[in-house]
């Protein structure tokens, strides 16, 4: 099986496959850490010096296209990124039959649990998630060759196993079980009933809220109906209940008032800037009083130094994520507030990983809640931390 995937839709790798996967992650960490630092260094030695005072990261990435390194560093990662895909996409061909009907059967399955799959073969396709190859994934995350198609889903799940090195945690659900973890700690009070995860995919990050709170009827929404059934089949083989739901994130078809926790995780900055307007007023409508939204994202712009926000938009000029940089130029707390949610009921946090750091690292944060700085967030600052924002309704 790829790493990290141990339930009963793992694949079967042969040991080429695997040699192939453990190299590919070996050399995404080789970049995206010791060259990462190199770079930087190169930057502070001889970048910094000739920029003018308050150059931002789009300067910074002109500056850098000039430098060999970067140039090197690019290319890369670029070629890691697809070397990620190709090294788990044969055995997911070679296996595709054989994971759709598995996954029918776990779907089928009464004595898995009592979870959903609501499919709308008439919804039609968001142009972001239908028409781009996002981070360079074959066909996407929608591609579905024949009714009852799993592929999709598969793929990314083996590709994520392979792309994270480690970082996503034994379930590839660090995120989740982290974020769930701190908001218990933080607000003990806050008991949800409904919560409904938008741009779940595969339901890495939608299955620890169940665990976390077990008398909820947890939702996951995406618009992708290979992976909603890969993720319900997946659900299923976990033991987990939770239900899925397709349907496009800015037009929700569930009732005013009928969630207490609206969430998201890495789903915000793969939308357009119209859309992501959209998705934040659907979640206020959707939301019950006392309700709460909550997003995992990549940090602001005005949260991190010229530096550190070109580095983390290299994925939208080269990535296939082309509403990256727009996003991250947005300031949570103004669009919460347009979307209807009040100035004062803002919160934003950087949570621990649970796996890196350890539950007692998550629960000092929430005790501490700590005040956001651009120190503590990006993928270059020390550990592995998830910046969530949100907002009480």
């Amino acid at each position: 099986m790829t790493r990290y995937v141990a339930h009963e839709l793992a694949l079967a790798p042969g040991r080429d496959d695997l040699a192939a996967q453990d190299f590919v992650s070996t050399l995404r960490a080789h970049i995206l850490n010791n060259m990462a630092q190199s770079m930087k260094a190169r930057f502070e030695r001889d970048v910094a010096p000739r920029l003018p005072a308050g150059a931002r990261g789009p300067e910074v990435l002109e500056a850098m296209r000039k430098t060999p390194y970067f140039r090197f560093y690019s290319a890369a990662r670029v070629k890691a990124q697809e070397m990620v895909w190709a090294s788990v996409r044969l055995v997911v061909d070679r296996e595709a039959e054989a994971l759709a009907r598995r996954a029918e059967a776990l779907a089928g399955d009464p004595a898995r649990g009592e979870g959903t799959l609501t499919l709308d073969p008439g919804l039609r396709l968001p142009p972001g998630a239908a028409d781009i190859d996002v981070h360079l994934m074959p066909g996407g995350y929608c591609h579905e060759a024949w009714p009852g198609d799993v592929s999709a889903g598969a793929l990314y799940e083996n590709g994520l196993s392979v792309f994270s090195f480690g970082l996503m945690g034994e379930a590839l659900d660090d995120i989740g079980s982290s974020i769930a973890l701190w908001l218990a700690e933080r607000f003990p009070d806050f008991r949800p009933r409904d919560i409904l995860d938008l741009g779940c995919t595969v339901g890495h990050q939608t299955l620890p809220w169940a665990r976390a709170y077990p008398e909820a009827r947890v939702t996951g929404l995406d618009a992708s109906a290979p992976c909603l059934r890969y993720a319900h089949a997946r659900a299923k083989s976990l033991g987990v209940v939770a239900h899925f739901l397709q349907a496009d994130a800015t037009a929700v078809p569930l009732p005013d008032r009928s969630q207490d926790l609206v969430f998201s995780s890495m789903f915000l900055h793969e939308l357009p800037v119209s859309d992501i307007r959209a998705v934040l007023a659907e979640a206020r409508r959707l939301l019950r009083p006392g309700g709460l939204m909550l997003h995992y994202e990549l940090p602001p712009n005005r949260a991190l130094s010229a530096y550190d926000g070109f580095y983390l938009d290299w994925d939208g000029d080269f990535n296939a994520e082309p509403f990256y940089r727009g996003y991250r130029d947005l300031v949570p707390a103004e669009e919460a507030e347009a979307a209807g949610f009040a100035r004062e009921a803002f919160l934003e946090a950087a949570v621990p990983s649970l796996g890196l750091a350890g539950a007692e690292a998550v629960r000092r944060a929430a005790r501490e809640a700590l005040a956001i700085g651009s120190d503590r967030l990006g993928r270059l600052a020390d550990g592995v931390q998830w910046y969530v924002w949100g907002a009480w309704a």
